[in-house]
């Protein structure tokens, strides 16, 4: 049998340890020594790879939850109105309802004021 390329074997290690698992998991997993994880886990071109990959799969989570947050929304504000549910799962559901408001709202707002600073400080990076 043919033994994987260093570059299949680096992906399954990386993809391991990004997901969460130990060394020896991803070592396992990748189909190499536990020490020759932990030598690849020196290499900070690999520990840069491995960063990368988490910020990526952060990334896509955070995405994927912006896009499911309008139908959770849907069914707060479905289940808020809806007589036959208990009045006291109502008025969860509106703080939930509110809470989730205030926070998005925070963040959206703090994200904007981020960006404006970042512009200013480019802009005044690029004066002579």
């Amino acid at each position: 049998m043919a033994r994987p390329c260093r570059k299949e074997v680096n992906r399954a290690l990386l993809q391991a340890l990004a997901c969460g698992g130990s060394v020896e998991h991803a070592a396992r997993k990748a189909g190499i020594g536990e020490r020759t994880a932990y030598r690849r886990l020196a290499d900070p071109k690999f520990q840069a790879q491995l960063s990368q990959l988490k910020a990526d799969m952060v990334q896509r989570m955070a995405d994927m939850l912006t896009g499911a947050g309008m139908g959770a929304v849907k069914t707060l504000v479905d289940i808020q109105q809806d007589a036959a549910v208990s009045a006291a799962v109502r008025r969860r559901t509106a703080r939930d309802v509110l809470e989730m408001g205030i926070k998005y709202r925070e963040s959206a707002d703090w994200e904007a004021r981020l960006r404006a600073l970042e512009q200013r400080v480019l802009e005044e990076g690029e004066k002579p």
